[in-house]
């Protein structure tokens, strides 16, 4: 019993008679657009005629207007947020945006047909029946009634007390009727609004874009941090060196130091900014993801990057940088970041010569330091190591090469604008 009941008045039954009086409201227009169209057709009296016949006639020519309409790009997201917040169905199973081909239109429009249609009969017969269904059920406590036009319709004052359980029935055949309506309504939605197949691809493509946008953040934080923890671990292990052997060389430990607090100052700035914006939505969203692995230095931040590498490290930088695109500037940037990181891992505090010459037509990029006994390697994973900046140079069209010329360990890139 309790389970009959809650299918007929529960709050999910509730939700789906409301959409579907929903639906009957945005049926009026069409409804009212049908009546002045049928309405001269059959001689009405007037606009609001109480024909059958009439408002019958005004509803078949509603239909079709509402199909048109249906077309339109708006139709479907409006449906969709209706759907989801009163049909009870899984958000997950609904598409999103506006219907694209004419196979997801046509489906959007057989949904909206479908829902104002339905919907129209039964907002009409909640605003009709519960009334006439009340004054049903009082005709053996009232006379008057029984006398009145009410009571003489269809014979209705001969019911007697069996007009009371008429009434109720009445009521319970309403609630019935929109609880079955709301039920295949709610079937029929994924089917009618659930995504089409170049829905599927938009969604697979957008998911792409976010893993390749989260990859591309986790590579930038990976040669931020990287870099900084290599160029603090040299500087401190110089300073200790120089303090192990005496700690003659005071200036030497104090620019270890400073530089120490440079990187560190710097990569906390790079983490804050990576971070904040991720934080304000979510990735594919502006600001989200793709907006955080947007964000970082340039070529105008290499004299801040070279001092924290330490006083080893000489920059020459050539042309005018502030010319440079500003997605080329920050490759570049993480491309000498990460060449200085790999000269701190494999060259042992050896001298790092940097150049950076700006062109018309191209950036190129070369750090030489003198060969020891350890060489730097390639690491598989993208974004680390030479594989790495290799990758980065290909990706805006360039090339990269590494390994040993003329007694110096050589990274040469070239980048075209």
């Amino acid at each position: 019993m309790r389970r009959c009941v809650d299918l007929l008045f529960g709050q999910r039954a509730r939700l789906r008679w409301l959409h579907l009086i929903l639906g009957g409201a945005l049926f009026m227009p069409y409804w009212l657009v049908g009546t002045v169209v049928v309405g001269p057709l059959l001689d009405a009296p007037g606009l609001f005629a109480g024909s059958v016949a009439v408002q019958f006639g005004a509803y078949a020519v509603g239909l079709p207007l509402a199909a048109v309409t249906a077309l339109f790009p708006a139709a479907r997201p409006l449906s969709v947020a209706a759907a989801r917040a009163l049909c009870g169905v899984p958000a997950d199973r609904f598409a999103d945006g506006p219907a694209r081909g004419r196979e997801a239109k046509a489906r959007t429009a057989g949904w909206f047909t479908l829902h104002v249609g339905a919907g129209a009969l039964v907002a009409g017969a909640t605003l009709a029946l519960p009334p006439f269904a009340v004054a049903v059920a009082a005709l053996p406590f009232s006379a008057g009634l029984r006398r009145s036009e009410l009571g003489r319709f269809w014979g209705l004052d001969r019911l007697g007390w069996t007009a009371l359980p008429a009434g109720l029935l009445m009521l319970l055949a309403l609630a019935a009727a929109a609880a079955v309506t709301g039920t295949l309504l709610a079937r029929l939605a994924p089917r009618l609004l659930g995504p089409s197949p170049a829905d599927r691809l938009a969604a697979a493509e957008r998911r792409a874009a976010e893993a390749e946008s989260r990859n591309r953040l986790a590579r930038e934080l990976h040669d931020s941090v990287g870099h900084a923890l290599s160029a603090v671990t040299l500087q401190a292990g110089a300073a200790r060196r120089v303090l192990d052997a005496g700690g003659r060389d005071l200036e030497f430990v104090r620019e270890a130091l400073t530089a120490i607090e440079e990187t560190t100052r710097r990569t906390v700035g790079e983490l804050d900014q990576v971070l904040g914006l991720l934080r304000r939505g979510d990735p594919g969203e502006p600001g989200g993801a793709q907006g955080a692995a947007g964000a970082g230095p340039g070529l105008d931040a290499l004299e801040a990057l070279v001092r924290g590498a330490g006083p080893h490290v000489a920059l020459t930088v050539t042309g005018a940088r502030g010319r440079v695109p500003e997605a080329l500037s920050r490759e570049a940037y993480r491309i000498v970041q990460e060449g200085l990181t790999n000269a701190a891992r494999h060259a042992g505090g050896a001298p790092v010569t940097v150049r950076v010459g700006v062109g018309d037509e191209e950036v190129e990029i070369t750090m030489e330091n003198p060969l020891s006994g350890r060489t730097p390697v390639t690491r598989p994973g993208g974004g680390h190591g030479l594989r790495g900046i290799a990758e980065r140079a290909r990706l805006l069209g360039g090339t990269a090469g590494a390994g040993p010329a003329d007694g110096v360990w050589r990274l040469a890139v070239r980048i075209p604008r």
